[in-house]
């Protein structure tokens, strides 16, 4: 969240920030709370003096009686004290709850607007793919080679979940390998993490967890959700902690599966792997200092560019509009992959996300560094982008590559896991 001392400091430009993001949020009701908080709390102080002032008095009181009274004005004091304590503290959760709720602040070069205003910065290397025949989409040839099965998984655990089967399990972990094994070069630390994470830590990292328009599913009776992204429980493992400036920055590619309700997404141009209920990820994520972020963020995207030339998929760079970047993010990267087999005549869809949050999400779970030599401690910047989504990048692969006789080309750089160069043979 944004540092409240900044935001009573500034408050007409966070308020300019709210409406260019979109986001209803009452900044002058938070600055008339936080003076009201104040003078109450200067109240609590006073009457807190004066008890104890009262206190020293009792040990000189001349006789019975004056020390009585001075023991009956004490207790009047520290009630009327912890009063003003309850009342300032009252005033604390509701200056907490508008602080929560406002976003974080835009990059000046970030598009304003919505989804249609964001704007494109370039391609990867690979061209969209040309056919001399009508492409499938990524449902039907995988029914051709018995690769998903939706209908199981309806089944088992309701719609929105499937069954990956016989080549899809393999390139679904030819994709986790190939993308761990490409950020570990890149000095990366590659992290397996839980797949629940404590309420607490998903607030911090800006995600609503309870309520009727969140995308977590919640473990009844607990404290504990099935984690979105592994963005989440990587922002979480140093909750509370303070680093020293020398171990920044801090890179770390996290795998994990990702649960989502997916609440509202129904649609034709959602169907198959494109919108699911699970669905497993590697992400990565960047401590840094918050002189270096901005470089951290062109960083990741770089990496995103790099390791979808790597997989041969088409894709644009998308710079998000301010009203589509999300609580946390200060600026987002989209990457968009070419599906040919998404609408009628194919259409782009997101398969990346790189965002930087600076010390939007590090100030609520309290995650700090100290420099050698100076006083104090400062707030970390984090970020975090997609390495890859496997669903999604499924869908890439397998319309992108599909050739005439129903089979598809498996990508140079998966082809030592997925076994082979070709999935399927001719059919007829």
């Amino acid at each position: 969240m944004l540092d409240r001392k900044y935001i009573l400091e500034n408050a007409d430009a966070v308020t300019a920030n709210c409406t260019r993001r979109g986001v209803k949020c009452d900044v002058p009701k938070l600055v008339q709370l936080e003076t009201e908080r104040l003078e109450k709390l200067k109240e609590a102080q006073e009457l807190n003096r004066q008890a104890n002032e009262v206190s020293k008095q009792i040990g000189k009181a001349k006789d019975n009686d004056e020390r009585q009274q001075f023991i009956d004005r004490g207790r009047e004091l520290r009630e009327a004290k912890d009063t003003a304590q309850k009342q300032t503290d009252a005033l604390e959760e509701q200056i907490l709850e508008i602080q929560r709720a406002i976003p974080n602040l835009t990059h000046p070069d970030a598009p304003t607007g919505g989804e249609e205003d964001a704007t494109e910065q370039g391609f990867g290397k690979t061209p969209k793919p040309t056919f001399d025949f009508k492409p499938l989409d990524h449902l039907e040839l995988a029914e051709r080679h018995d690769m998903l099965d939706f209908e199981a998984g309806a089944r088992v655990a309701g719609a929105g979940f499937y069954f990956l089967k016989n080549d899809a399990v393999r390139l679904d972990l030819a994709l986790q390998q190939f993308a761990v094994a490409f950020l570990s070069d890149r000095g990366f630390t590659p992290v397996s993490t839980p797949d629940v994470a404590l309420t607490e830590i998903l607030k911090g990292t800006g995600f609503q967890p309870r309520g009727p328009e969140t995308q977590i599913y919640s473990i009844e009776n607990t404290e504990l959700n099935l984690v979105a992204t592994a963005e989440i429980t990587l922002g979480g493992m140093l909750s509370g902690q303070t680093m020293q400036a020398d171990e920044l920055p801090l890179k770390l590619c996290g795998l994990s599966h990702c649960f989502r309700t997916e609440a509202g997404a129904a649609g034709r141009a959602s169907k198959g792997l494109y919108r699911v209920h699970q669905f497993s990820k590697v992400e990565m994520f960047a401590f840094t200092s918050p002189e270096a972020s901005d470089q951290m963020h062109e960083e990741l995207r770089q990496i995103e560019c790099e390791l979808y030339d790597a997989l041969e998929i088409p894709f644009r760079i998308i710079d998000t509009a301010s009203g589509d970047l999300g609580g946390p993010a200060y600026r987002k990267y989209d990457l968009e992959a070419w599906m040919p087999g998404r609408g009628e005549n194919g259409e782009w869809g997101e398969i990346t996300s790189t965002s930087n949050c600076t010390d939007y999400q590090s100030r609520r779970l309290n995650i700090r560094f100290k420099t050698a030599g100076q006083k104090g401690t400062q707030f970390a910047h984090t970020l975090n982008g997609t390495a890859v989504a496997t669903g999604r990048t499924m869908i890439a692969i397998i319309e992108n590559n599909q050739q005439a006789d129903g089979s598809i080309k498996v990508p140079t750089a998966l082809q030592p896991w997925v076994g082979k160069a070709v999935i399927g043979e001719a059919v007829t």
